[in-house]
């Protein structure tokens, strides 16, 4: 018998409120996903809610930048935007503050923890973007045990969460923070914005390892449904 192709009825992510639910189905096969709103939600009651337009988004390329690291032998050591995306498949997402509750309590580990996933679905590098420079940075990933499949990378200066437009001013916050990033996760191939989940405030409500798992299976399948199966019969 000859090899048959399964023909695909596919919808895209809808912008409303509720779950965001993208399928493809035939007389065969079916998927089905449901993903978090990315429509901005309270934010955490540690930080003041600010509302706040990126300059980013999706389709765009990441501006060049360098942030620092400290490597496995405790070498301080600089990588830039383009050393991190290009020609790879990278998750970058961004904390207000490391040693933060929520922070260090979901959002780092949860990549931590799901990085193996993430990485078997093609992601290349997984980095978290803070505003903190390189010593609190190091200090963190060993106060959290983080290994090395997530790059914790500071941006000091604010000059990477400023030319993404993702900054926001905590000043007259009594916690003392200063300018931080806004909280992100973001799928970045070949410099270019692919998915793009933004945080208001300290909120946490779409840009977790979860969500970004959710995202490269929707896309996965996106392309599966584009180009056709190539295994069945």
């Amino acid at each position: 018998m000859a090899a048959t192709t399964p023909s695909f009825a596919f919808s895209g992510i809808s912008s409303s409120s509720k779950l965001h639910r993208i399928s493809a189905s035939s007389s065969s096969y079916s998927y089905s996903y449901s993903l978090r709103p990315i429509t901005p939600l309270r934010a955490h009651s540690s930080f003041k809610s600010a509302q706040i337009a990126a300059t980013i988004s999706v389709g765009d390329k990441l501006p060049e930048a360098t942030l620092s690291y400290f490597d496995s032998e405790g070498e301080l050591q600089t990588a830039t935007i383009s050393d991190l995306t290009k020609s790879k498949k990278t998750i970058l997402f961004a904390v207000p503050g490391a040693f933060t509750p929520t922070c260090s309590q979901k959002h780092l580990p949860g990549f931590v923890e799901k990085a193996e996933e993430l990485k078997a679905k093609g992601v290349n590098t997984i980095a978290c973007v803070s505003v903190n420079d390189a010593f609190v940075m190091k200090a963190w990933k060993a106060d959290l045990n983080v290994g090395d499949n997530v790059l914790l990378l500071s941006d000091g200066n604010g000059d990477f969460t400023k030319a993404i437009g993702c900054e926001m001013d905590l000043s007259d916050n009594p916690i003392g923070l200063g300018v931080r990033s806004r909280r992100y996760a973001m799928l970045v191939e070949d410099g270019i914005v692919k998915v793009l989940n933004l945080e208001e405030g300290g909120a946490f409500t779409a840009s977790s390892a979860e969500d970004m798992l959710a995202y490269t299976v929707v896309l996965d399948l996106a392309i599966y449904v584009k180009s056709g199966p190539s295994v069945f019969g």
